[in-house]
């Protein structure tokens, strides 16, 4: 049962988002689907340990909640033209290899309806957030409450509450008219970036980057690039994301440990993501409306990808850009990231004041991060025992096997 259910994750994790999206295309409800496929994933957790996981257990999942849903709409006696078609596509052998060999070929444009679904103006952000975070990148709703830090019951309750919402409003399953993406692209964007936060810097678990999420979000962000392309921050986004991945390589070690930045092997950076990433920053700026927050996230990352070592960046640009995007998105994470910019530019001590201010201001309680620049900022104070207690502090607050490691080395070198 433990790798039936280790499999099921896996696959999950791969392919959840696809089957959701298929299920939501042919049943027109991306509620009903999420329900369905979670439906089929309880039917394999009993039926797998017996027959044995299918050749294509995407294809089974899919072709059970298919099932699942043709028999639903027998006992409610609503037979119409979608059932027909339905049930004509599908085989009438039940058994696992005809299942295995249904036919399973979603359409990939399918995950971005899947997305601008979930991003509907008529639902709340909190809500767009949390139902695509499950459908669209495989989360559970504890690795959801942990990204967000609110308990589980709240995330649990937001996806049902968002699920009824759309039913009850017939949203349909379909890519907008072009008129009504400008009012959808903000969340879809938002909900592009958190997957692939999510994969650059895994909240919890015993990986420090998740690759499949972080690709998928960035194919995810080409794509709607393509289909918005005079929207700059669409092309802000994905030069922020390749300009992220393309240090991925050097990020981690043969065992998957963290590796940080400083000490990270440049010459393993991959220049042809970086040249892309410089092209997709291009085209946000020949837009010549300036740069929106993912822009100028994309410019701060540009610094670091050009340089030649740490202390080659431009720490100087840095801290102005960091600046301009607090004043056009202010958030704590920005002020945190610009004090690490200021320490490298001026010194710890000036650093530490806006930390400190973020922390009086109860900014990130709960988050490993506040405690984990202050540790790195006494540190080079000299203000040693403090700097311990910090980065213990840390260690205990996250989730991240990988990430914690590195806290508790930090902690053990001081």
């Amino acid at each position: 049962m433990t790798d039936v259910k280790r499999t099921l994750d896996a696959l999950w994790r791969i392919e959840g988002a696809k089957i959701v999206a298929t299920l939501a295309r042919v049943t027109g409800d991306l509620g009903l689907a999420e329900d369905l496929a979670q439906e089929a994933v309880a039917d394999a957790l009993v039926q797998w340990p017996e027959s044995g996981v299918p050749r294509n257990g995407a294809a089974w999942l899919t072709a059970v909640a298919k099932r699942t849903a043709i028999d639903g709409w027998r006992r409610r006696e609503r037979l119409d033209e979608r059932y027909r078609a339905m049930a004509h596509t599908l085989k009438d052998s039940s058994d696992g290899e005809g299942m295995a060999a249904d036919a399973w070929e979603p359409i990939d444009d399918d995950i971005l309806r899947l997305i601008f679904t979930a991003c509907h103006p008529v639902l709340s952000p909190e809500g767009q957030i949390a139902l695509t975070l499950r459908v669209v990148g495989g989360l559970t709703t504890e690795e959801i409450a942990r990204m967000f830090l609110v308990p589980v019951a709240t995330v649990q309750q937001r996806i049902v509450r968002t699920k009824r919402t759309l039913s009850a409003a017939k949203i349909p399953f379909e890519v907008p008219d072009p008129s009504e993406w400008r009012e959808r692209l903000s969340a879809v964007l938002g909900v592009i970036y958190l997957i692939f936060t999510e994969g650059y810097a895994a909240t919890s678990g015993d990986r420090w980057i998740r690759h499949d999420l972080a690709n998928e979000a960035l194919r995810l962000g080409r794509i709607l690039a393509e289909l918005v392309p005079r929207e700059p921050e669409a092309h802000g986004l994905v030069a922020l994301m390749e300009f992220q991945a393309s240090r991925f390589a050097a990020r981690v070690d043969r065992e998957g440990a963290p590796i940080l930045l400083a000490e990270q092997d440049r010459s393993r950076w991959d220049r042809a993501q970086i040249g892309r990433a410089q092209a997709a920053l291009d085209r946000a700026d020949a837009a010549g409306r300036g740069r929106g927050p993912y822009a100028l996230q994309a410019a701060i990352a540009e610094c670091h990808a050009t340089a030649p070592s740490v202390a080659g960046t431009n720490w100087e640009r840095i801290v102005l850009l960091y600046e301009a995007l607090g004043r056009i998105a202010p958030n704590p994470i920005v002020e945190l990231n610009r004090a690490a910019a200021v320490s490298m530019a001026t010194g710890p001590a000036s650093a530490l004041l806006i930390v400190d201010q973020l922390a009086d201001e109860g900014a990130l309680r709960g988050s490993y991060l506040l405690p984990s620049v202050r540790g790195e900022l006494l540190a080079r104070l000299g203000r040693v025992q403090e700097a311990r207690s910090e980065f213990a502090t840390a260690a205990a607050l996250t989730l991240n096997s990988r990430q914690r490691d590195v806290l508790l080395a930090k902690a053990a070198a001081l």
